[in-house]
């Protein structure tokens, strides 16, 4: 299994690219599904995820032209099967996306239970009610959900009870074939949603109110091709500068939309912590003191659960109490045992809730990377850390972070992989 060498200590340097984000790129993969005409992405991440819908993809007869970094076309004219893979379904969380498009498509989709990150119960009940809504049957059978509906999906007023992203694409792609008008309350409003329903919009869907709480389809006949470039990663964006701060240097952030990373921003120059911002980039300055933090994970536009495991090893940088409090997902903070190992001194008070005493001088140490998020944070913490920190199933880190350990060396980080 490979694995990340990292000794510590190193200084940074320059200006660090962000790429396209993934939760933009997978969405308009099955997006390209709706459509029996070529569709054309740029700026799509290099990642493991990626990889993986290419293959699910494949296995359903659609043709996904890798025409060079970054740039795909996507052709969905001949698929051959509804049935989606048993055995690539479980590695990849998102290819629950597709269910939608080919529900909405062909009238029929088998799904066998996604997989993803294991960061609590991540059910799909939210998926089912939203097909039912719509007209759908449902059925499960020895692990594969059957939707069917055999004259066509239909528009549907429907309410979530709790705010879901893959919920709420989910079931924009699908109201876009449906026969009438779908109402989604309570949606999601990140960028990825907007940037996808935009995406849609210039393929001939006819939406309103993306970026707001609720959205409104009128569904088409059909959709046309189209091209997009995939907006820029603000998870990543968000790593970088927290890498920067818990090395207490000067780094640039470059290829970003600082626009979608406002509440966070604010939320750190509160602290004390210095920015210099333009359209397009983010600048870190270095820092002697800054105030600890208070931070409780919300929806967009607040501070993103995606983003919290590198916040967290910034704050125990910090001099005084902080504290963390996840909101969306449960089971997420428990990479703070192997960041106690190195030296930390976090305390887990719930699986919601922890407390930072600081600052700290963490120690390299072998640690894992159980999911992506908490392994791009044991990459921070190695970087920091004084000595050497092996960090095993990096796999994990690479399913969301393109070449992270080439990027990380030109800005001065000792990074090596060991395969």
């Amino acid at each position: 299994m490979a694995k990340f060498i990292i000794q510590g200590g190193r200084r940074l340097q320059g200006s660090i690219a962000v790429a396209g984000a993934k939760n933009h790129a997978l969405k308009l993969f099955a997006a390209a599904v709706l459509t029996d005409q070529p569709v054309s992405l740029r700026n799509v991440p290099e990642i493991e995820d990626i990889f993986r819908l290419q293959e699910i993809l494949a296995h359903l007869g659609v043709q996904v032209h890798h025409l060079a970094h970054g740039r795909y076309n996507i052709d969905a004219s001949h698929i051959q099967t509804t049935i989606l893979p048993r055995q690539l379904v479980p590695k990849l969380r998102a290819s629950i996306l597709l269910a939608g498009p080919l529900l909405a498509r062909f009238g029929t989709v088998q799904l066998p239970h996604p997989g993803g990150c294991a960061i609590g119960k991540r059910p799909i009940n939210l998926f089912i009610d939203a097909f039912t809504a719509m007209g759908a049957r449902h059925t499960y059978q020895r692990g594969i959900h059957t939707f069917t509906a055999k004259r066509g999906l239909r528009g549907a007023h429907y309410v979530f009870p709790v705010i879901s992203v893959t919920g709420t694409e989910t079931m924009v792609l699908a109201a876009v074939l449906a026969k009438g008008e779908t109402v989604i309350e309570n949606a999601a409003r990140e960028p990825e949603v907007a940037a996808l329903c935009q995406f849609l919009k210039r393929c001939g869907a006819r939406i309103s109110g993306e970026g707001t709480s609720t959205i409104r389809i009128e569904g088409v006949k059909r959709l046309h091709g189209g091209a997009t470039t995939v907006i820029p990663d603000r998870i990543e964006t968000l790593s970088f500068m927290f890498l920067a701060l818990a090395a207490k240097q000067q780094l640039t952030i470059r290829q970003c939309e600082p626009r979608h990373v406002t509440v966070p921003l604010q939320l750190l120059k509160d602290a004390g912590a210095k920015f210099r911002v333009t359209d397009s980039s983010i600048t870190v300055l270095p820092w002697k003191r800054l105030r600890p933090l208070e931070v409780v994970t919300r929806e967009y536009p607040g501070f993103p659960t995606d983003a919290q495991p590198a916040l967290t090893v910034f704050l125990t940088q910090i001099a005084g109490h902080s504290e963390v409090m996840e909101t969306i997902y449960a089971d997420r903070l428990f990479y703070s045992d192997m960041l106690n190992r190195m030296g930390a001194k976090i305390t887990i008070h719930t699986s919601q809730h922890i407390t930072i005493e600081g600052s700290t001088r963490l120690k390299g140490k072998e640690v894992d990377s159980p999911d992506l998020r908490a392994g791009i944070a044991m990459v921070i913490a190695g970087a920091i850390a004084r000595g050497h920190t092996v960090i095993g199933n990096i796999y994990q880190i690479d399913r969301g972070y393109e070449a992270i350990d080439q990027r990380l060396r030109r800005i001065g980080i000792d990074i090596t992989r060991q395969n």
